[in-house]
């Protein structure tokens, strides 16, 4: 029997085998916002323990975000090749091996290896859990599931936060490391168990005994059998090329574009989140006071990425992402002026979460309605690469900025320009469903 797979699933109703596919890429995005954060929650403490300078502190910062850059550009691709199930385990394994390996470093270059290690995981998985939690959300539910997904990101730094500011008192640095790669490690049998293939995969890529393995999928999620594998959409056939498929056709502009927007994004996104807590304690806060403030970032994070998928169902993107650089760009500023007045900063520190993780949910729901389905992680994975290596600058940058002697207040008036820059380069991406104030679902698929 012939069936039009996506078709069903697009206007069904969510099995429960959809909403636990859902749910484990949810919980995994919920463990990327703890291991990427246990360095910046666990930078005070280090420094203490190695009398570590500003550039150096920015080094083990960075590192985890070069890893992450590496795993999206060399790793997230192979998903769209093997398929996004091996990849994630791959990369679970990795991730789990570089934070317990991180708590036996006895150096800054061991360190810093260990979380390179742990980024390449990292990196290497996010594109695929995406795109898996766009394939089985219906249409209904689509804009739901990835703002959760997202939205877990900050859910996780914020328990993990939580958790690390508990072991870090009772335990030391090393337990938080420990705690992210145990916790990792039992998500592998997890993802075994439960966490199904890309369906576009294995309808795109037709692996041996692919029928037999949709077959198995649709009756888990309560669908009819097929008797043989569907034809392909023609955004389903291989694709061919690598990243040089990102430019053909009309493609060139917006890659560029969505590239920039990445970039400049993160580098704005991780010095808020990675250098926060640290020029907290700079500023004359206790370092529990500066993990809290760590905290209040990823909290503001979780109310603002659920409400900017709230208000994407309704208005453009482009407006909406807009406006999330202005308002974060203001409110940087203002938290320079205000970072040694305990309240205001702390207040100030939810609301600049809250427009920081928009911005980023913004451009995660922009980057897969630029790409066909045979490319798309592909797409993903060099959009989030690409903005990886802004990332990776933002720490170091502010660390020799830190040991050259610039007060808090003028290293966040810094990073609050590349978010006006982006306002250029987001108009740039042409026109598409998500512009010129046109509602668009949130979606990866």
């Amino acid at each position: 029997m012939k069936l039009d797979i996506r078709e069903t699933i697009n206007q069904g109703e969510m099995s429960r085998f959809q909403i636990m596919a859902v749910a484990i890429c949810i919980v995994l995005n919920m463990l990327d916002g703890f291991d990427v954060l246990a360095m910046a929650f666990t930078a005070s403490h280090i420094s203490s323990d190695w009398h570590l300078s500003g550039k150096e502190i920015g080094v083990l910062l960075s590192a985890g975000l070069f890893g992450m850059a590496a795993g999206s550009l060399f790793l997230a691709p192979w998903a769209d090749r093997l398929g996004r199930r091996p990849v994630i385990l791959l990369c679970l394994v990795t991730i789990s091996a570089g934070m317990l390996w991180s708590a036996f470093a006895q150096s800054v270059t061991q360190l810093a290896a260990m979380r390179a290690i742990t980024g390449l995981g990292i990196g290497g998985m996010l594109a695929s859990i995406n795109v898996i939690t766009g394939e089985y959300a219906s249409d209904k539910w689509r804009s739901t599931a990835i703002v959760l997904q997202a939205t877990g990101y900050p859910v996780g730094a914020t328990i993990g936060g939580a958790i690390a500011g508990v072991l870090l008192l009772h335990y030391g640095w090393r337990s938080v490391f420990v705690f992210g790669g145990l916790v990792t490690l039992v998500m592998i049998p997890v993802v075994l168990a439960r966490l199904p293939e890309s369906l576009d995969f294995l309808i795109a890529r037709r692996p041996a005994g692919a029928v037999d393995k949709l077959n198995k999928l649709l009756a888990g999620m309560g669908r009819e059998r097929i008797t043989e594998m569907p034809a392909r959409a023609a955004a389903q056939t291989p694709a061919q090329g690598g990243v040089r498929s990102l430019f053909g056709g009309r493609l060139a502009m917006p890659t560029l574009m969505i590239w920039t927007s990445f970039f400049l994004v993160m580098f704005s996104f991780y010095f808020v989140l990675s250098w926060t807590p640290k020029l907290l304690v700079a500023a004359g806060m206790s370092a529990q006071q500066g993990i809290t403030g760590g905290v209040l970032l990823n909290v503001g994070g979780i109310v603002g990425g659920t409400l900017f998928g709230f208000l994407a169902a309704r208005i453009g993107l482009k407006p909406l992402l807009w406006t999330c650089f202005v308002l974060t760009a203001l409110l940087l500023v203002a938290f320079g002026l205000y970072a040694n007045t305990l309240s205001v900063a702390f207040v100030l520190a939810l609301f600049i979460g809250g427009g920081i993780f928009g911005c980023m949910v913004g451009l995660y729901a922009y980057a897969p309605i630029l790409y066909p389905a045979q490319n798309r992680t592909t797409g993903m994975g060099w959009s989030i690469g690409m903005g990886r290596f802004g990332a990776v600058l933002a720490p170091l940058v502010a660390g020799a900025l830190v040991d050259a002697g610039w007060p808090t207040s003028n290293l966040y008036y810094v990073f609050a320009l590349p978010l006006l820059v982006a306002i250029a380069s987001v108009g740039l991406l042409g026109r598409s469903p998500a512009a010129d104030g046109q509602a668009v679902r949130i979606a990866a698929h």
